[in-house]
């Protein structure tokens, strides 16, 4: 009987052994994807896909973009060239005929990977640098037509010229003064009466766009986009060959 203690320390630091501490809970497998962030405030070069110009289009229209240039981080790409971006007028304000500038406000709400990826964020205009006669007035991104002063001045000045020459022909000096006088009036009538020049930007034309704010990308979802696919000149993407040609070198 002296040997029983024994048998139960025994058999007490057995189950000890066995049993695993209370604050210990068991480890969990988590399935969460994993993320990717391309950094609020990147640029990315875009290619508008059709003409808009403030003369046709109206707030609320869609405006279909593909992206030029891949965005890389750490030696991976994160949004490869060929990525389509969606956007959509904001507002848009036609030039007046004396004064008042054309204006078109416009912001980018979703990309589109090649394997139907889709997210959403919000985007600005950063530069039109392939828009002819506009810039980009305010950060907000609103696109602004260039003054025309110049190119008016040179109107009211080409149709005082043609009056003075038509005048002098007729009654010689006095005649010229009166026709530049005409022809001036004619030529500040002119341009009175038309419109400055509207925003317009053509198909193919380059917009840089700027992320507002952080992208979240899900790893898997943009490695597979990638995979296996390589550019060719067309812009088109193609699977690498599994069994290539012998002799190929």
């Amino acid at each position: 009987m002296r040997f029983l203690p024994v048998f139960l320390l025994c058999a007490a630091l057995a189950m000890a052994q066995a049993t695993p501490p209370a604050d210990e809970p068991p480890q969990k497998t988590s399935d969460a994807p994993v993320r990717l962030t391309v950094p609020a405030g990147t640029r990315i070069p875009l290619v508008l896909k059709h003409a808009i110009s403030t003369k046709s289009v109206r707030p609320g229209d869609p405006v279909y973009l593909e992206t030029s240039f891949p965005v890389a981080q750490n030696n991976r790409i994160l949004i490869p060239a060929g990525t389509y971006v969606q956007g959509v007028v904001d507002s848009v304000k036609r030039p007046g005929r004396v004064k008042g500038r054309a204006e078109l406000l416009l912001h980018f709400t979703t990309l589109i990977y090649p394997n139907g990826y889709t997210v959403t964020f919000p985007g600005a205009v950063e530069g039109v640098p392939g828009a002819d006669n506009s810039k980009v007035k305010d950060p907000e991104g609103t696109i602004q037509a260039e003054s025309q002063k110049g190119k008016d001045a040179t109107t009211i000045a080409e149709t005082a010229g043609t009056g003075t020459i038509i005048g002098g022909l007729a009654r010689g000096a006095k005649g010229a003064g009166i026709g530049a006088g005409v022809g001036g009036a004619v030529g500040l009538a002119a341009v009175l009466l038309s419109r400055g020049q509207d925003v317009r930007m053509e198909a193919g034309s380059t917009v840089e766009m700027e992320l507002q704010r952080a992208l979240i990308l899900e790893e898997a979802r943009v490695t597979t986009t990638n995979r296996d696919l390589i550019p060719v000149s067309q812009g088109q993407r193609l699977e690498h060959p599994m069994n290539p040609p012998t002799g190929t070198r």
